[in-house]
Parts: structure tokens; sequence; C-alpha cells
């Protein structure tokens, strides 16, 4: 597992927990954040946006990854994700959902960490361990 420092994981679930405050979730009521950081340092945060019609809504994971794919960024180190119900702080891990987990794979290695807080303690797993025999590019073009 790649190892980043103490003071690192704890800024990335900060920024996290202040990405959540921005959740648009009235009809789950949970609230996520996350924080990406590319291999260049950079952080781009995210947060669940939740719509009536449900499908056309998007993850926070998946919001903090596009924005920077969109700004160019393909070098991802790592993750930190929080969540829980909508205006309380989390009380349990909230681990990415599995399309969240399908496009990490698309753009991370197997060693990218997903760092995860349930308000008092964190976990810090790669993506190999949440996304066992992942399918990914290296499947259709060969690597």
């Amino acid at each position: 597992m790649k190892e980043i420092g103490a003071s690192l994981r704890a800024a990335l679930l900060e920024r996290a927990g202040e990405a959540r405050k921005s959740a648009y979730c009235p009809y789950s009521g949970f609230a996520v954040g996350a924080a990406l950081l590319c291999g260049d340092g950079t952080v781009y945060a995210g947060c669940n946006i939740e719509c009536a019609s449900l499908s056309p809504g998007n993850c926070a994971e998946r919001t903090a990854f596009f924005r920077a794919v969109a700004d160019g960024q393909r070098k991802f180190a790592a993750i930190a994700v929080t969540g829980g119900p909508q205006g309380q702080e989390p009380t349990s891990f909230c681990a990415p959902c599995g399309v969240c987990r399908q496009v990490m794979r698309e753009f991370c290695a197997p060693d990218f960490l997903v760092i995860m807080t349930d308000g008092q303690e964190e976990k810090t797993m790669t993506l190999e361990e949440l996304l066992p025999m992942a399918f990914g590019p290296d499947n259709l073009i060969g690597e």
C-alpha cells in the first residue's frame, strides 16, 4: 500500500468534510463529501448531488473525479470520503459505491488509497481491497 502522511490524510478528510456541507441530498438526506488527491498534489473536492428522478444524480467521489478529469488530470494518489445523515457528524464509515469504485479503477492503480472516517477513527484501504478482480482498461487494451 502506498503511504501518505498523517497530516495529509487529515487534510484530505477535512476537505471532504467541507465538501460534504455542499451536498444536495433532499431525497435521501445522506450527505457525502470527497477530496481527491492528484499525482501533482492538486486536490479536487466533490459532494453528492441528487435529482428528483434519482438516476441523474451523482456521488461525491465521481463528482471529484469528473472535475479533475475535466481539468486534464489523469494521475491520482488517494481519495478521502466521509458521509452520513445531513446535518449530523458521521458515525460510520462511508465506503464508495460500486459505480464509484469502477470509475476509480478506470483512472487508478490497484494501490490507490481510499481513506474513510467514522468521525472518530480513520480506515484506509486500497482500491484492490475494495474492488478485487476488477475489470479495467487493461482488460480491453492490454497492458
